[in-house]
């Protein structure tokens, strides 16, 4: 059951983007050493993924304000997000208070559709979300923008911070007159709607898991590595292998290199243990651990995790064509995006 306009839950905020001095001074050290040895392209690589975990140990997470640049699109892969976008057709043929649905999506462990319903002489807009795997008790915590897509650009959008905590739908009950969208908003008596999707945080979502990091662990690690409320007990040296990125970060010029406990802000606790499952050689990928073990795969680059994704994809999952597709763009899957493009 969707809930309306008069029960929407928290509003829209960004924060400016936030660079650690101490950062920008080791990464412009890197910039001379590598311009150094005529390898630029390997420090533009390098660079964008630093300033990404630059982003997860410094605070808040960022959200470009008017403009786009490397840094932001850096950011933004750190982040679970996606697009939901729907045509529904004959809308002036609404009947009062009948609820139209988009096709399912998973994305994340989580099945996501778009409800409009003509209702009090207005457009209501929800979005739904039920997990795939559904425990007792679970929490998705998102970020959404709902739009109606307009012909002359000029969209409608709202945005809404809201917490789901059962399968039901969540948006605004009167988003929009309904005589403006027919007059203003119709393509050939259709309507265009998206919602983009933001996940900060999850909670009751996750499988059983193989292997732990956990405080037992202390005894053969020197760093531990802090993801939300959950401590993960691991090694600098054997994560430097496996990944250039947590290399410079563990082993190089930060403070970070030089504490016993570093802090990552944006980044799901489930997907970084699944993600050093993986890195640690358990089979942890499936259908509902792969989107977000390819996303830390990516974001710290580590080509082992990569492959294995692949290999997945490839060999096992049962996820359509056009979502393995989507995966392999998002997160650079070179391999599945040359099998389904």
């Amino acid at each position: 059951m969707a809930t309306n306009e008069d029960n929407n839950i928290g509003k829209g905020k960004e924060t400016e983007p936030s660079i650690v001095l101490e950062f920008m001074q080791a990464l412009e050290k890197l910039k001379i050493t590598v311009e150094t040895n005529k390898n630029k392209q390997n420090y533009d690589e390098l660079s964008d993924r630093l300033r990404s975990i630059e982003a997860s140990i410094s605070g808040d997470s960022q959200r470009s304000k008017g403009t786009t640049n490397t840094n932001d699109v850096a950011v933004s892969k750190s982040k679970k997000q996606f697009k939901l976008k729907h045509v529904f057709k004959n809308v002036s043929n609404f009947k009062e208070n009948v609820e139209q649905y988009s096709e399912k999506e998973d994305h994340y462990n989580t099945i996501w559709s778009i409800g409009v319903q003509r209702r009090n002489n207005h457009l209501a807009f929800f979005i739904y979300c039920k997990p795939i795997a559904q425990a007792d008790k679970w929490s998705i915590r998102t970020k959404l923008k709902f739009k109606v897509v307009g012909p002359n650009q000029n969209d409608v959008i709202r945005t809404w911070d809201v917490c789901y905590e059962k399968s039901i739908g969540s948006g605004f009950g009167e988003f929009m007159g309904w005589e403006e969208m027919l007059i203003w908003y119709l393509m050939d008596g259709n309507l265009t709607v998206e919602v983009n999707v933001e996940i900060d945080e999850t909670t009751g979502l996750s499988k059983e898991k193989i292997r732990k990091f956990d405080e037992s662990q202390k005894d053969v690690s020197d760093v531990t590595l802090v993801v939300g409320d959950t401590k993960f007990y691991v090694s600098k040296m054997f994560l430097a292998a496996q990944s250039s990125v947590f290399k410079t970060l563990l082993l190089g010029n930060f403070t970070e290199s030089k504490k016993s406990e570093v802090k990552l802000n944006g980044i799901d606790p489930d997907d970084f243990h699944y993600f050093l499952e993986v890195l640690y050689g358990e089979s942890a990928i499936d259908d509902t651990t792969v989107e977000g073990v390819a996303l830390l795969a990516d974001m710290y680059d580590v080509p082992t995790a990569i492959r294995k994704c692949e290999e997945f994809l490839l060999e096992k999952s049962k996820k359509t064509s056009y979502k393995k597709l989507k995966i392999a763009t998002r997160y650079n899957l070179e391999k599945l995006k040359e099998m389904y493009s």
